[in-house]
This record gives C-alpha cells, sequence and structure tokens, in this order.
C-alpha cells in the first residue's frame, strides 16, 4: 500500500552532500493518501467474525413488544426487515469494537446511518450489552426512562431488533432496536 503513494517526497541534496526531504504535497496525493488510509480502515471489518449473529431477533420479540404497546393503548409495532438490517449492521459495529455506542468509526452516527438505510421519517434507537436475552434487553429499556419513552412513541409503527458477539466473548451481546415511523 505504502508502494502506491510514490511521490509524496523527493530527494535533494545540500551542500554538505547530506539527503534533505523535502515534502511535495499536491492534491491528488492527499487524496491518495486519505482513500489509502480509509482503506486500511476497512480492510479489518471484512476480516471481523459474524459470529453470534442475531438477525431475526425482531420476530421474537413481537410478542412482547405487541404486549407492550397495547397495554399503553398504543398500535402494535410491526418487526420490519429493513430496520431489522440497521440494527444489525449497529450490533456488528459495537461487537467488533467492543463498544456500546450510537455513534460508528468515523463518527457516523445514527441519523447519517438511517438515511444510509433508506429509513425515512421518525426513528429512533435504542442499545444495551450484556448477557442477556430478548425478554432482559426489553425489559431494561422499557425501565430507562428515555429508552421506553422511544418504545411508546406513538409515531413509530415498525421496528428491527437484533444482535452480535464477538469471537471472543460469545456470551457478551451487544444488542439494537431502531424503531421507525
Amino acid at each position: 500500500m505504502i508502494g502506491s503513494l510514490s511521490g509524496v517526497m523527493s530527494m535533494s541534496r545540500s551542500d554538505f552532500s547530506f539527503p534533505v526531504l523535502e515534502p511535495c504535497l499536491n492534491r491528488r496525493t492527499l487524496v491518495l493518501g486519505a482513500g489509502a488510509f480509509a482503506l486500511a480502515g476497512l480492510a479489518g471489518c471484512g476480516s471481523l467474525s459474524r459470529q453470534g449473529a442475531g438477525g431475526g431477533a425482531s420476530t421474537s420479540a413481537s410478542a412482547a413488544m405487541a404486549g407492550i404497546r397495547n397495554a399503553e393503548g398504543l398500535p402494535v409495532l410491526s418487526p420490519d426487515s429493513q430496520l431489522e438490517r440497521a440494527a444489525l449492521q449497529q450490533a456488528h459495529y459495537m461487537a467488533a469494537s467492543r463498544s456500546m455506542t450510537h455513534t460508528t468509526g468515523f463518527g457516523k452516527g445514527f441519523p447519517t446511518r438511517v438515511k444510509s438505510n433508506g429509513i425515512k421519517g421518525a426513528a429512533a434507537e435504542n442499545i444495551a450489552e450484556g448477557r442477556m436475552d430478548v425478554a432482559r434487553a426489553i425489559d431494561m429499556w422499557m425501565n430507562s426512562p428515555p429508552h421506553r419513552r422511544n418504545m411508546l412513541d406513538s409515531r413509530f409503527h415498525r421496528f428491527g431488533l437484533a444482535w452480535a458477539s464477538g469471537p471472543d466473548r460469545p456470551e457478551w451481546r451487544y444488542w439494537a432496536m431502531v424503531l421507525a415511523s
């Protein structure tokens, strides 16, 4: 990869015949360097293990979510494959980075991820981590006012739920729920 960045430095000789490195930065060199840096960062993403992929968790959570919404007089949320894909992407990122966060690499936050997944309208995300199943994750969110508010938001009519775990700790799950109108 370094070889593709030729032309970054040039050699010249001073009066004492010692080599001096002078930077010859131009727009193309900067673009190539930035591209190489970005590719180097992404190179590891493809090699990350997808062990413990909890796609399909939306279906298993449907009954619990219906009960929660019915108890509040709200319409039932429908499981949605588009939202589940977005949730699974986030769960995989968190498992790979071993960090529970709404922001992925290079500062890509929730609004940007929603847009890049083609999700339109109002949306929210709940995340969690730990040794838990679907019921425990939902229970934790229902006992946290901001997460509860997301799950009971009357603007939302569909949801996606997923989890992922890393190869070094398969019992530790990173959960993501995306809710949208």
